[in-house]
């Protein structure tokens, strides 16, 4: 969901579209033997990705892994290596993730054509819907040691999760799209730029680290009798901590109080949660809204509209995202007059 500047430049003036077509199961197959040195079998499953291919390949021991091929133009090299060294990091420390498999050059980016790829091991699992409170226990070690390693050293061209450095951009190239109705194009703008005006100086001073970026419940999985795995780091970011956070709460704030009392007890086992960032958690919010808008232009941009909601683009739509917008403002009005909860 997170462009970096270089790609939201490219979506503004090419046109062409990414193609992957050459991605035919004997290709994949033949990459993963390839890069592992190892025989597949025959069996190669296309799994749900909305951006990127991603497959399930079976070795012929028995094993599957998961060769995943990056959308191109979306990261540059250096960006990818940046995910892949965060992952490796933590893994280096035993924090649970499934990080990246080495090829028989010890590398963990591979180029077919100009398309990088990688290649994980298959680590199942499920999604935990609604924690026990010792589990949000669990979940916060789990991010309070992630955080402790991301605040290590930053990456070299990773997204920056500000307002200026990533969201203006975003209502740029929402706006220079062409899909903005027209009879709703003043008032978006108006909102989403207001919205922007609004939260830029709360971000004034705010550590930023590197983090996982999109860190709700889904990127979570549970295996039982182990610990919570963290998994896709495609959009990581340096970003404010808070950011791993608040996705994972079941509501606003106000309303997940005892949930993140719980949280916190096992984050700060690690490191300690700089409280004045709960303030950026309705920004933050206000901030996805405009991204994942951004994220549906460019599917519609690609012609992915069967990915998209019925009724994408139409009036409705644009006056519903003006009318969140304008919410949002209230809502982080509100946020930041209201009593500290913590």
């Amino acid at each position: 969901m997170l462009f970096n500047r270089r790609m939201v430049c490219r979506m503004q003036n090419d046109t062409n579209r990414p193609d992957f077509d050459h991605l035919t199961p004997d290709v994949v197959l033949n990459l993963v033997e390839e890069t592992l040195g190892r025989r597949c079998s025959n069996i190669c499953r296309p799994l749900n990705s909305y951006i990127n291919r991603v497959y399930e390949v079976q070795m012929e021991d028995g094993d599957a892994v998961i060769p995943k091929f990056y959308r191109p133009g979306r990261w540059s090299r250096e960006a990818l290596q940046d995910e892949h060294d965060f992952m490796l990091e933590l893994h280096h420390e035993e924090i649970p993730v499934i990080p990246p498999i080495r090829g028989e050059d010890g590398a963990t980016i591979f180029e077919h054509g100009h398309t990088y790829f990688t290649i994980f091991e298959k680590k199942g699992g499920r999604i935990c819907d609604e924690p026990s409170h010792e589990q949000w226990r669990e979940l916060g070690h789990l991010l309070g040691r992630v955080h402790l390693v991301g605040a290590q050293h930053p990456p070299r061209d990773r997204v920056q999760l500000t307002p200026e450095a990533c969201s203006i951009e975003q209502i740029d190239y929402i706006l220079s799209s062409g899909f903005v109705t027209r009879d709703h194009r003043n008032a978006y703008e108006q909102a989403a730029r207001e919205t922007i005006k609004l939260i830029i100086p709360l971000f004034d001073g705010v550590d930023l680290i590197r983090i996982h970026g999109d860190c709700h419940r889904q990127n979570i999985i549970h295996r039982p009798e182990e610990s919570f795995y963290m998994i896709d780091f495609d959009d990581m970011a340096l970003g404010p901590a808070i950011q791993d956070v608040w996705m994972l709460l079941p509501g606003r704030l106000q309303d997940s109080v005892v949930e993140m009392d719980h949280f916190l007890e096992g984050y700060e086992t690690f490191t300690e949660l700089d409280k004045t960032q709960l303030r950026l958690i309705e920004p933050l919010r206000a901030m996805r809204f405009i991204h994942f808008t951004a994220w549906c232009v460019r599917q519609a941009a690609d012609g992915g509209f069967t990915r998209l909601s019925p009724g994408w683009g139409e009036s409705s739509y644009w006056q519903q995202e003006t009318r969140e917008l304008i919410k949002e403002q209230t809502e982080i009005r509100d946020a930041l007059e209201a009593p500290a909860l913590f």
